[in-house]
């Protein structure tokens, strides 16, 4: 079965950096996209960046775009997410999640709901 599990999490000060990685396994498939998503307390589950594992086209939302990268090894299984110049709002819980194998056609990769399997999370603190 398909595990995910998130590490990199800390604690900064604002304005520094840190790199999340999720190493993923059981997956047995090699189209589907890979995202990053975080929640804060009392704040809805958001999708803040997504790639698709063939060709490495990616998405990130407007919080984050220009500060965070989102990469993935070339087999596909590991996930990362480079955070440059930290803020306090970015103070979350961090998930890495994956998708169904993805056929083609268009998906709002920053959509939980397009997620099947997530992992438990790393926490980050920005003070």
């Amino acid at each position: 079965h398909v595990q995910l599990v998130e590490s990199g999490g800390d604690s900064v000060q604002a304005g520094g950096s840190l790199r999340l990685s999720c190493a993923a396994s059981g997956i047995t498939y090699s189209s589907y996209h890979m995202a990053w998503f975080r929640q804060a307390p009392g704040k809805e589950r958001e999708g803040i960046a997504a790639i698709y594992t063939i060709g490495s086209h990616s998405n990130y939302a407007n919080s984050v775009k220009g500060r965070f990268t989102i990469s993935h090894d070339n087999a596909g299984k590991t996930l990362y997410l480079q955070m440059n110049v930290l803020e306090p709002e970015d103070t979350a819980m961090y998930y890495c999640a994956v998708g169904s194998v993805y056929y083609g056609g268009y998906i709002d990769a920053l959509d939980p709901d397009e997620y099947k399997y997530w992992g438990r999370g790393t926490q980050v603190t920005v003070s």
